[in-house]
């Protein structure tokens, strides 16, 4: 069974970067939709970006057009978010799920998190 495992997370400033990444092991992102999920402290988990099983298709929030982009490895089999001119509110546990058919399916896998804190 596929375990996603988020890392990357961490304390940074309002205005500076991070890279999210979530490997796969034992298996092959190559075969998955992966989606990353941000849950907010008191609110519902919600999508911020998927990409397509072949990579060729992206979806974005609202929120996450424009300053995030999800992007697969399939060389390093990780599944990459990277976060731009980061906010306060951006912060949350940010989770990294796949499907076996495709973005906007439901979700066969989870991650257990990593946590994103921004704050000066």
């Amino acid at each position: 069974q596929l375990r996603p495992v988020e890392s990357g997370g961490g304390l940074v400033q309002p205005g500076e970067s991070l890279r999210l990444t979530c490997a796969a092991p034992d298996h092959n992102v190559a075969h998955y939709a992966f989606t990353w999920f941000r849950q907010a402290p008191g609110k519902e988990r919600v999508a911020l970006a998927c990409i397509s099983i072949n990579g060729a298709r992206t979806n974005y929030s609202d929120f996450a057009r424009g300053r995030f982009t999800i992007t697969k490895d399939n060389v390093r089999n990780t599944v990459n978010l990277q976060m731009n001119a980061l906010q306060p509110e951006d912060a949350g546990v940010y989770y990294c799920a796949a499907s076996n058919i495709a973005c906007n399916y439901p979700i066969d896998f989870w991650g257990k998190g990593t946590l994103v804190t921004v704050s000066s």
